[in-house]
């Protein structure tokens, strides 16, 4: 690990943030010293990234003080702490996406030739920013059309070419494969020997352990304990957060048994992104898909439910199904969770009432009237059932945690009483915490008799909690794991292309 200077680049003291009635940061002390990553670990909701948004400018503090370099500061923008050499790579995705990479990597600072912009130069640059990051992405391809994980590398590169002391990462490795979180952490890396401080969030603990100097815990808004990376094992950060021993994270289940099957899929294609695709998904099964970024399991599960033109033969129970498009699929009783359940799975300005109940408005309405004080109460037990927790049930989903978000989209599909449930990367961004409960969450819909589809890009989440896993690669299904073949060697060899026994 490096050496840390003694004196802070930065150095906050008693920060506290209070959005109405509700004090979501409370006397926290934070530094970061030259050549330094100190991580902040937390629960979703624990008040990290107010804390982060606060040092870059984006919020101001209801109290406290902020120094850098020995002397106060304030920030009324994040253009202001820019200026000072903060920058934040935010966890939302914050990129205009009818612009290149190249444009957007460069908005607001573009390179001029004469009177005119020079693409070249744009594009040579971005180049460089991205393939510094260990990515391949062609700087002029329209950032609509780049998946998650590489929309956040896009937005990575932006942010690094501000000149920079003092780095801010939130989550910056949640949408990413392993092979692209090594290439950013050795990029950090690289960084930090520069003499440049980091401040690392991320609820990949093992992660966290490799790359951080020094870890800070916050709890409901408090700081409860920083110490020495070197005196933590991942474990003990899990305690820390959730202040409970969360050794066991996945739910016991009884052994897979014959069942009926409900959902039958034959050579399924979905053009440019899956072909040939056939699998059967029986009752009360939980199974998997694995693969890496670009395998095509969203595109096959969103071609599936009418998101996106697919051809083959689908069977629900016996009888042909197609739908044309997700309305279809829900009326038929199978449901699919976004993976981006910012863009496509909420209205992050809307209440939770609103969100809720919005794809079943049908059980909450009689004749033109909506029945508010029906929708109240379901949110009610909405809140109850899936543990939702929010100061008020008057905030905005946007206001929510990532793990409470989660919890509300879950919610919102389960008003449908659906058959099959899809659920694409069920805990991205989310803390270990909420992570158990979700498990928790999907096992029951298996005890109930639902049938689950669960994407995820985290293989020790399949192998914990899925019955059977298929693997895809470049857009078709390569293989099944099952019983003690469920390992991440076998998976990661179908995955590649290479056999197991040469993975390992």
């Amino acid at each position: 690990m490096a050496v840390a200077a003694e004196a802070p680049l930065l150095d906050a003291r008693g920060l506290s943030k209070t959005f109405g009635i509700v004090e979501v940061l409370k006397d926290i002390d934070l530094s970061v010293r030259a050549g330094e990553v100190h991580a902040i670990i937390g629960e979703n909701g624990a008040g990290k990234s107010t804390l982060m948004k606060i040092l870059a400018g984006n919020h101001l503090p209801t109290r406290g003080e902020i120094r850098m370099d020995g002397q106060p500061v304030a920030f009324a923008s994040p253009v202001d702490a820019e200026a000072r050499g903060i920058v934040l790579v935010h966890q939302e995705i914050l990129l205009a996406p009818d612009l290149s990479v190249a444009q957007n990597i460069y908005l607001g600072r573009e390179l001029g030739r004469g009177l005119t912009v020079n693409d070249r130069a744009m594009n040579e640059g971005a180049a460089k920013a991205i393939a510094d990051l260990g990515a391949d992405i062609d700087p002029k391809t329209v950032v609509s059309r780049l998946s998650i994980a590489q929309r956040q590398l896009v937005q990575i590169a932006r942010v690094l070419l501000v000149p920079h002391r003092i780095v801010i990462f939130d989550e910056p490795t949640a949408s990413l494969t392993p092979h692209e979180t090594e290439a950013l952490l050795k990029v950090i890396k690289q960084i930090r020997a520069k003499g440049v401080g980091i401040l690392y969030i991320s609820h990949r603990l093992p992660e966290v352990k490799e790359i951080a100097d020094r870890v800070t815990v916050l709890r409901d808004g408090r700081l409860v304990a920083s110490h020495a990376a070197a005196e933590l094992q991942p474990a003990d950060m899990a305690r820390l957060m959730v202040g409970r021993d969360v050794a066991k994270l996945y739910p016991d289940r009884h052994a897979a048994r014959a069942r009926e099957t409900v959902l039958d899929v034959e050579a399924l294609d979905v053009p440019g992104y899956a072909q040939n695709a056939s699998f059967r998904l029986c009752k009360g099964e939980i199974l998997g898909f694995a693969g890496l970024i670009g395998a095509g399991r969203t595109e096959l599960m969103e071609g599936l439910v009418g998101l996106r033109p697919a051809h083959g033969t689908v069977r629900l129970n016996g009888s042909p199904a197609h739908f044309s498009d997700v309305h279809g699929s829900l009326k038929a009783g199978v449901a699919y969770l976004s993976e981006d359940r910012k863009g496509k799975g909420l209205l992050l300005t809307k209440d939770l009432r609103v969100n809720l109940t919005l794809a079943s408005l049908g059980k909450f309405t009689s004749g033109l009237q909506i029945d508010r004080a029906k929708e109240a109460q379901a949110l009610d037990q909405a809140i109850k059932d899936f543990d939702i927790r929010t100061g008020t049930k008057t905030i905005l989903a946007g206001q929510l945690s990532g793990g409470n978000q989660q919890k509300l989209l879950l919610a919102k599909m389960m008003l449908l009483d659906p058959q099959v449930v899809i659920i694409d990367e069920p805990t991205r961004g989310i803390d270990i915490g909420n992570k158990e409960q979700i498990y928790k969450f999907i096992a029951a819909l298996a005890e109930e008799g639902r049938s689950i589809i669960v994407v995820s890009s985290e293989m020790p989440e399949l192998i914990g909690i899925c019955d059977r896993i298929l693997v895809m690669r470049s857009g078709r299904i390569v293989g099944e794991v099952t019983g003690e073949h469920m390992n991440e060697n076998e998976i990661v060899g179908l995955a590649t292309g290479v056999t197991a026994g040469e993975a390992a």
